[in-house]
């Protein structure tokens, strides 16, 4: 701590005092808006440019990317909040594509902390603080946040958005969100607001997400009734039946842009995130208006690590964070639209908090040998416990590790040139992977 201030210095320091703020349970989760709401107004916190709120089981993160990509390369200024990161904390916060450095990170924590006063921010709440304090210092034309958990109490809700995304609803942290899908679907649905579109990117959403939409008048949009997307050879096509503009009350006419390029993420359920993100540029067409070139150069360059990113080499490393069972369902089917590989080696961790055994059947047919480890931290699912959810399922484990470095190592010495290597599981087991591999997030 400095002696003259009483705050941290340096990032690390400061990212430690956020831990130790609000240790509420293993994961210091406390959902609710009254404390980090009340702070954000002592901060002077409004909205003076458009928001896009993105929530959703799976697929936000990806989602959030490809609106970033296409707003840059219409020339916007674009701020950008997602989480968690995978190597540094910095990649939570990117202004028009780049991480911000630790400095404006520090400087903002700094002043997040003087308007707290006594009350316990948790983690996510004021790093979400900070990231838009960043933002509403740099002169941006539109801010993209990413829901952290849920959405109807995640802190990223206190702000107003201008469109709301929920790009599917499934079953995951249940112990906070509720134990079925109608449950779930509720939560998320909280960050809808009246008479402002809402994306939904679940072609079967639950009854009470659309009952919520209706009740507060928001303008919603289903995949597959309002718009959607039509793979084609070597190429895929955009529709939508009409979209309501941002504020305006009023239907635009019908949309079909095809022959465009399949996005630089790989992965059929690409296109799915693909067109929620279309669907809100067009819904929010009257703010930030952007032409078929600038879709197209955004879905080429778009960038997103550990989402079924394929390294290059022999054996082929295949890194994806899916740690439930949707998302395992996905990566089982992208791993089978891959050439052949005679073997699949993956190094498996997981938090014990997770649906272990839903994962495990998913990728049962596609990984023939297993190498589970033990992640950092105390959420970590142990590599003995991995092992024995993996026997009693009859797959082949061929050890335990202590981390998913030492079951890379051992990956890498058993597999041959024809067969790949995944690393799946959690944000911690592909973030180690990278660090071993030595690439950057």
């Amino acid at each position: 701590m400095s002696q003259l201030s009483g705050l941290p210095v340096g990032l690390d320091a400061w990212l430690a005092h956020l831990e130790a703020l609000h240790p509420r349970g293993s994961a210091g989760i406390e959902l609710g808006l009254e404390r980090v709401a009340a702070i954000k107004s002592r901060l002077g916190q409004r909205e003076t440019c458009p928001v896009i709120l993105v929530g959703g089981t799976n697929g936000k993160g990806s989602t959030c990317a490809m609106l970033e990509r296409i707003l840059i390369a219409a020339g916007y200024g674009v701020g950008l909040y997602t989480s968690p990161h995978l190597l540094r904390f910095n990649e939570r916060v990117r202004i028009n594509g780049v991480a911000v450095d630790d400095a404006s990170l520090c400087a903002a924590f700094g002043r997040v902390e003087q308007a707290r006063g006594d009350a316990a921010l948790t983690y996510f709440e004021f790093g979400t603080l900070a990231a838009w304090d960043i933002f509403a210092a740099t002169d941006l034309d539109v801010i993209i946040l990413e829901v952290g958990l849920g959405g109807r109490l995640d802190a990223t809700n206190i702000y107003q958005a201008e469109c709301a995304v929920v790009t599917g609803i499934d079953l995951d942290h249940m112990d906070l969100l509720g134990p079925d899908r109608e449950s779930i679907g509720r939560e998320k649905a909280g960050i809808f607001r009246g008479g402002v579109p809402a994306i939904c990117g679940d072609p079967a959403p639950p009854q009470s997400l659309v009952a919520h939409a209706r009740q507060i008048g928001a303008g919603l949009q289903v995949m597959g009734r309002d718009f959607g997307y039509l793979r084609q050879e070597q190429q895929w096509l955009y529709w939508a039946a009409s979209s309501l503009g941002a504020g305006q009350g009023e239907r635009t006419a019908a949309v079909r842009r095809g022959g465009l390029a399949f996005p630089a993420l790989r992965g059929d359920k690409q296109l799915a995130n693909a067109a929620c993100a279309l669907a809100a540029l067009d819904a929010l067409h009257h703010h930030l208006p952007v032409a078929m070139k600038d879709i197209r150069r955004g879905l080429i360059e778009v960038e997103l690590a550990g989402r079924f990113q394929v390294l290059p080499g022999h054996p082929a490393v295949v890194l994806d964070v899916a740690h439930n069972p949707q998302a395992a369902r996905v990566l089982a089917a992208n791993l089978g639209d891959m050439g052949f590989h005679r073997h699949t080696w993956a190094v498996f961790g997981m938090l014990a908090d997770k649906d272990i055994d839903g994962v495990i059947d998913a990728m049962g047919e596609r990984v023939t040998h297993w190498l589970p480890c033990t992640l950092e931290g105390r959420r970590a699912a142990s590599a003995d416990f991995l092992a024995s959810r993996l026997e009693a399922r009859g797959m082949v484990v061929v050890d335990v590790f202590d981390s998913p470095v030492a079951a890379l190592v051992c990956a890498q010495e058993k597999a041959g040139e024809d067969d790949r290597i995944l690393a799946f599981g959690s944000f911690l087991t592909v973030a180690a992977v990278l660090q071993a591999q030595g690439r950057s997030a």
